[in-house]
């Protein structure tokens, strides 16, 4: 084993040992029971609107790029690791694309979810690459793997986490406290694992899937900005009208001449 491997195990034991005496640094306001913050919100999404579209690909889609994962995690997989930063898919359009409503609901407060959001951690990759969540909405993170994963959660508005998950079977919960696109979450120990969340304090937010789409449904009638973030092409903005009852049709369009700095 490398002395770098060494020194990265011993500094996550470190971390797993101060969590667990509470001293990890996790606890607080975005830790688990975080969502008492937003709790008073009391307004449910009650609209009938949706605004739903594709996410294509211009250009010519990249090959897939390979990951070079230690021995013990290319033991856990049946098939290879690749990046999941562009993912294009056999139809032309890209995936994992963070797609909501930027603008337009005003001051309406929405309680919160009681749906969890799964984070998982599957053959020392996450799934999925790219969450939405609302402020105050439970994560529920998993380790599906038999070794030490840590979770590094590195936000700019919301306070950060880390801490380690060293056997399979494990679950932990957070929560964000306030609105922030986009969260990065890492691991120390695999550094090749990465993962995405996109906070909102509303519920209007969609992750464009493997046949490029998205959907937001439940929108009350207005005038919205919706954006659509990548990892690697930035952000894209959108103006769209949707009446009660009524659906909207918003596509974009990145890579190639249509990326965004």
């Amino acid at each position: 084993m490398s002395n770098l491997k060494l020194l990265l195990l011993s500094a996550v034991s470190c971390v797993v040992f101060l969590a667990g005496c509470g001293g990890g640094g996790d606890e607080g306001p975005d830790s688990e029971g975080g969502a008492d913050a937003t709790s008073a919100a009391t307004a449910e999404p009650a609209g009938s609107s949706t605004v739903a579209g594709t996410i294509n690909f211009a250009g010519t889609a990249p090959s897939p790029q390979q990951l070079n994962l230690d021995r013990e995690c290319q033991e856990l997989r049946d098939t290879p690791a690749t990046s999941q930063q562009v993912v294009v898919n056999d139809d032309g359009t890209l995936r994992w694309v963070f797609v909501y409503v930027k603008e337009g609901l005003g001051d309406q407060q929405f309680g919160v979810s009681s749906e969890e959001v799964v984070l998982d951690q599957s053959g020392c990759m996450y799934e999925p690459h790219v969450i939405g969540i609302q402020t105050g909405q439970t994560l529920k993170i998993l380790n599906s793997d038999p070794l030490l994963h840590n979770i590094h959660a590195m936000p700019e508005q919301n306070r950060p986490f880390n801490f380690g998950m060293p056997t399979a079977g494990q679950e932990r919960e957070q929560s964000f406290r306030v609105p922030e696109v986009m969260v990065r979450i890492k691991c120390d120990v695999h550094p090749w694992m990465e993962s995405w969340a996109g906070v909102t304090e509303h519920p209007y937010h969609a992750v464009s899937g493997d046949d490029g789409n998205f959907s937001i449904e439940n929108l009350p009638a207005g005038d919205y900005v919706i954006e659509a973030w990548h990892e690697r092409f930035g952000t894209q903005t959108q103006n769209v009208t949707v009446g009660d009852g009524e659906s909207a049709t918003v596509d974009f369009s990145f890579g190639g001449e249509a990326a965004s700095s």
